[in-house]
């Protein structure tokens, strides 16, 4: 109580005043710009974007605090990175085969059940 006795007589008022709270460090705005540029890729360089640990990294604050300047200050969502085979021509070939040697094992009224299911 004798605290806000003092602080109406001091401010003429309850609130707090501005200014008071705990300083941003980490989050300050050179902070947000530096991982607005590398979480986003550049349009002259498509895929040029990093993942949360490589910002990291390369800026010095901690993971939990790049994905909490991407989520809260820039409004983005955080996806993994998933690394995705190639397929080569040769391995469409191969698929093909095996899906059509597949649908022969099959009577004719299950191939139509089937085709339908995988065209959905």
């Amino acid at each position: 109580m004798d605290r806000q006795i003092k602080k109406i007589d001091s401010s003429g008022s309850i609130e707090r005043t501005p200014g008071s709270g705990h300083v941003r460090t980490v989050r300050s705005d050179e902070v947000v710009e530096e991982v607005a540029d590398l979480v986003q890729s550049q349009e002259e360089q498509p895929r040029s974007h990093l993942s949360l640990r490589q910002i990291s990294r390369e800026t010095g604050i901690s993971r939990s605090s790049v994905h909490r300047v991407i989520k809260t200050d820039l409004e983005l969502k955080c996806f993994k990175r998933e690394r995705a085979q190639e397929l080569t021509q040769a391995n469409r070939c191969a698929r093909l085969e095996r899906s059509r040697l597949l649908l022969r094992k099959y009577p004719q009224h299950s191939v139509e059940f089937i085709k339908r299911l995988t065209l959905r």
